[in-house]
């Protein structure tokens, strides 16, 4: 298992995320599409977020990554959202004229977590973690 670490912290925290095209508009094809993927890696590189993989479609963005635990799922889409619309509008004038209501993408997003350790691993690691004492008669539970 690949395990990145922090400066107190050793995780592997993955997740899947979807999200759309405002009216799922096929919109994000030659130039557009290339400079959504650019502004995708900007801003997953700035803030440490690694993209394990990703595909941009052409009314969507596939993107499974791994990020640290300080940013949750909502952060993450908030600033990349945020971000490759406002770009967007201020580089590509045909798209400020199709979207006039200033929204690039449609609101909300799917987010499944990814990883390899199952509810029943997890818990059979757990049953077995804190081995009673069999001389203490005292037991935390």
């Amino acid at each position: 298992m690949k395990y990145r670490t922090g400066s107190h912290t050793k995780y592997k925290i993955e997740y899947h995320f979807i999200w759309v095209t405002k009216y799922r508009y096929c919109v994000l094809t030659g130039d557009l599409g290339l400079r959504v993927r650019e502004l995708v890696r900007q801003t997953c590189e700035h803030l440490e977020i690694e993209i394990l993989r990703g595909v941009v479609s052409k009314d969507h963005v596939h993107l499974l990554v791994s990020a640290p635990p300080t940013l949750s799922p909502s952060e993450i889409m908030r600033r990349l959202k945020g971000r490759t619309a406002t770009k967007i509008f201020q580089e590509f004038s045909h798209i400020k004229k199709r979207y006039w209501g200033q929204h690039f993408w449609a609101r909300g997003y799917f987010c499944v977590t990814s990883g390899e350790l199952t509810k029943e691993m997890i818990q059979e690691y757990l049953k077995h973690h804190f081995e009673r004492n069999p001389n203490d008669n005292f037991e935390v539970e």
